[in-house]
């Protein structure tokens, strides 16, 4: 990734260390690659999310900022439940927690195992970053134990009515997507407008996601986040299925 920043065809400008301004992500290219460089501060990183744009980088790379187009959404209400993920549910073999174990959760999504992957792109100065997020309520993380085990979760930032999804884990059959289930269902109840999965992928498509322009999504997220955010930890909400009217 880094050669590219010597081709006068990228034109990819560097980010100050003392500026939150970015590029507009309305003219990037459709790879998404807006800029290099800058840190990993709170204020930079709430700077980039507000206009749709996200750090992604390796290990021993600048740091990268992106806003790819075409954009992956989940719309809460549209999730897809196949029968077999439904007797999933019903099973009641395992339960949800919101915000109670941010850190763990964090961890595991950048140690575990992924198919076609022999690294992580959440190296440890992102994970300290959004740990910090999460300390000044912005950052949130969904839980699913089996018994006393975390076996599976999911974390990301949320703004005004749409949650920006960064990385989830399973370490057990169908875990992350009932924490996916949960999100969707509790954010859906409290009026969000969209989960932003950033890239497609055909598992988030075959969960109910969509695929929407560059252009379309800035305009939701503008949208999105004229609206109040639930500032704070989340450790109040609760989930279970079936539901109940009390719930959320």
């Amino acid at each position: 990734m880094g050669s590219m920043f010597d081709d006068e065809e990228y034109l990819i400008p560097p980010l100050s260390n003392y500026s939150y301004t970015f590029p507009n992500p309305r003219f990037a290219s459709d790879e998404g690659l807006l800029a290099y460089g800058g840190d990993l501060s709170s204020a930079r990183l709430l700077t980039a999310y507000r206009n749709g744009i996200f750090p992604w980088y390796n290990e021993g790379d600048p740091i990268l900022w992106w806003s790819p187009d075409p954009r992956l959404l989940l719309y809460p209400e549209k999730f897809k439940v196949r029968k077999s993920f439904r007797r999933v549910l019903r099973s009641g073999r395992y339960s949800v927690s919101f915000d109670r174990a941010f850190a763990e959760v964090i961890r595991h999504c950048a140690t575990v195992h992924r198919a076609g992957q022999d690294h992580t792109w959440i190296v440890p100065e992102m994970q300290e970053a959004y740990i910090r997020l999460y300390e000044e309520g912005f950052a949130h993380s969904v839980e699913v134990y089996r018994g006393e085990e975390l076996v599976g979760g999911l974390y990301g930032l949320a703004m005004g009515k749409v949650f920006f999804g960064e990385s989830m884990f399973s370490l057990a059959s169908d875990a992350s997507k009932v924490a996916f289930k949960a999100l969707s269902d509790v954010l859906g109840a409290k009026g969000y407008d969209f989960i932003d999965c950033q890239m497609k992928t055909d598992h988030m498509v075959g969960l109910g996601a969509e695929v929407v322009s560059r252009e379309k999504y800035l305009d939701a997220l503008h949208e999105a986040l004229q609206k109040p955010s639930d500032l704070g930890k989340w450790q109040h909400f609760t989930w279970s299925y079936p539901y109940k009217e009390e719930e959320w």
